[in-house]
């Protein structure tokens, strides 16, 4: 499926993998608009090898500094199965840019950490996932910046921590 605009071309991949469908989308322009769009979503629905997110794995997810938005980026996980987001006993499964208490490593990058137990030090960076369940996450970017349009910037894929 694919939009087009005056400056860029969107198009959508659909890929299933074989559990469960998931939605993989990705945005691919032809030259980034000029005008860029509000919000991107990012979805990630493996881990680098391939294999779909596990509740009861832990995983790591490194952003390089220099996150593209402009305005704010977010990370929230939702459920496989159902596609809503997980409900656990965390306030809200995300991590975002305006919380204060977010660690920054010492080159501005952000390590992401997910699991259902906390990573002790870590749980400002920390989304609990829950056991037997399937996941995925969204990476938003508020007012993307162009260097995710060129691919200046990009996420790191999502480690599984043994």
């Amino acid at each position: 499926m694919s939009y087009k605009g005056e400056n860029y071309n969107i198009t959508f991949f659909i890929s299933k993998d074989k559990i469960q469908s998931i939605c993989n989308v990705m945005i691919m322009t032809d030259s980034y608009p000029k005008t860029l769009p509000d919000e991107l979503q990012h979805n990630i629905s493996c881990d680098s090898k391939g294999k779909p997110l596990k509740g009861e794995k832990n995983y790591n997810l490194h952003l390089p500094s220099d996150i593209p938005a402009s305005d704010f980026w977010s990370i929230i996980v939702y459920d496989s199965f159902n596609r809503l987001i997980i409900h656990t006993d965390q306030i809200w499964p995300s991590v975002y840019s305006s919380n204060k208490n977010l660690i920054y490593n010492y080159n501005g990058s952000v390590d992401i950490w997910f699991g259902p137990e906390s990573f002790k030090g870590k749980e400002n960076n920390w989304v609990k996932t829950l056991r037997g369940k399937q996941w995925y996450m969204i990476l938003r970017l508020n007012h993307p910046l162009e260097s995710w349009f060129d691919k200046r910037w990009q996420p790191g894929e999502i480690e599984e921590v043994i």
